[in-house]
């Protein structure tokens, strides 16, 4: 796939990669340099930021709850013994 730079330094992505990669008008990319190659990242510190605090628990449940049913353990909890020393 090819891309040419306009006048003023701007290039359209080709269809399949903005489809590919769920890009649309007003997607944030990371630009970074590699020697003589340019690296388009997606930006998703944007999305995380607009995503944070839009989650509900239900009365009674704590993030420290969350973290137990998803790891194992939350933040500043003992680490489970071993099965054989329970």
């Amino acid at each position: 796939m090819d891309a040419t730079v306009a006048e003023r330094g701007q290039i359209t992505l080709p269809k399949a990669v903005r489809d590919a990669l769920g890009l649309t008008k007003g997607t944030k990319l990371k630009v970074e340099l590699d020697g003589g190659r340019i690296i388009l990242r997606k930006d998703v510190s944007d999305a995380l930021a607009r995503a944070r605090g839009r989650i509900k628990l239900p009365p009674g449940v704590t993030t420290d709850d969350v973290m137990r049913g998803l790891r194992g353990r939350a933040p500043g909890d003992p680490y489970p013994p071993p099965d054989n020393e329970a």
